[in-house]
C-alpha cells in the first residue's frame, strides 16, 4: 500500500525565521529556508495520520488542505510538538467516534495537564476536541495498527530522556533525536526512507547535528534520508550542495511517496 509523507514543518522549536534574527538564513528569500515547527502527515488508503501537532499546526493544515484526520501519534510532550493539539477541534467534530490519540504515558500526562479542559469529566466545554487518548506500549518495536498499517515504537534518546520515534512500513520518523539506543538499531534496517533530526553544524546536548546525522544514515543505510528539525544554522541550498545525493534537507510541504504496508 502506497502512502504519501508530507512534511508539515521542518524547523526547530523557535522556527525559521527566528524572531529577532537578521542572519542570512532568516532573511533569505528562498522559501525552503522558511521552517515551521516539526510534524508530518501520512496519507494512505483514504486515511490521514499525523505525527505531532506543533504550535504552527493551524497554518500548516490550511496550507496543505488538511480536511480530515483519523489518528494522531505523538513523539513527546515538548511545546513545539503538542501545542497545536487544540486545533484538532474542528477536525474531530465530524467523525463518527472520538479521534484516537496515541502517546507514551509521560507525553499523555503532559497533554492531559495542558489541555485539561478537553479531558475533564464535569463542566466540560461543549466544543472541546472530541478525542480519546491511548497510552502506547513502551516496549521497543511495539505496534499500533491503524487502517492497515502498523506503526512501531522506536525508542530514541533526546538529551536526558527517552522519547518515541516511529517506523511505519518502509519509512521511519526520528525527530528530536540525539542518539539511537542499541535496542532500536535492529528496528531500523531495510528502510526506504529515514527522517531524522539534524539541528545545526555544531554538536548539541539534545539533538543530532549535521555530521552525526550523516554518519547515522551511513550506518543504517536507508535508500533515502531526509533531515528535519533544522535551525537557522543550515541554509537549504548550500547544505544540500555538500550532502551525498541520497541525503537531502527536507522542507515544509515536501511530499515523499513510499510503501507503508
Amino acid at each position: 500500500m502506497e502512502a504519501i509523507l508530507t512534511f508539515l514543518g521542518t524547523g526547530t522549536s523557535m522556527g525559521v525565521p527566528t524572531i529577532g534574527c537578521d542572519c542570512a538564513v532568516c532573511t533569505s528569500t528562498d522559501p525552503h529556508n522558511r521552517r515551521t515547527r516539526p510534524s508530518i502527515r501520512l496519507a494512505y488508503g483514504g486515511h490521514t495520520v499525523l505525527i505531532d501537532t506543533g504550535p504552527d499546526f493551524h497554518a500548516q493544515a490550511l496550507r496543505e488542505g488538511v480536511r480530515r484526520v483519523d489518528a494522531v501519534l505523538y513523539t513527546h510532550g515538548h511545546a513545539d510538538h503538542v501545542m497545536g493539539f487544540d486545533d484538532l477541534r474542528p477536525l474531530s467534530f465530524y467523525a463518527k467516534s472520538n479521534l484516537p490519540i496515541y502517546a507514551d504515558d509521560k507525553t499523555a500526562k503532559n497533554i492531559e495537564r495542558i489541555f485539561e479542559y478537553t479531558f475533564r469529566k464535569e463542566d466540560r466545554y461543549p466544543t472541546s476536541a472530541r478525542v480519546e487518548i491511548h497510552r502506547i506500549d513502551p516496549t521497543p518495536g511495539a505496534g499500533i495498527n491503524l487502517f492497515g498499517a502498523c506503526f512501531r515504537r522506536i525508542p530514541i534518546t533526546h538529551g536526558r530522556e527517552e522519547i518515541t520515534g516511529y517506523r511505519f512500513g518502509s519509512a521511519a520518523y526520528l525527530t528530536d533525536m540525539s542518539d539511537i539506543p542499541e535496542v532500536s538499531l535492529p528496528l531500523l534496517q531495510d528502510l526506504d526512507v529515514l527522517v531524522l533530526d539534524a539541528l545545526r553544524h555544531d554538536p548539541h546536548p539534545s539533538h543530532s547535528h549535521l555530521d552525526k546525522s550523516v554518519a547515522i544514515v551511513e550506518q543504517l543505510k536507508p535508500r533515502r534520508a531526509y533531515f528535519t528539525h533544522m535551525s537557522h544554522d543550515l541554509d537549504h541550498a548550500s547544505t544540500n550542495a555538500v550532502l551525498p545525493p541520497h541525503i537531502r534537507l527536507a522542507y515544509d510541504g515536501l511530499q515523499i511517496p513510499f510503501e507503508i504496508a
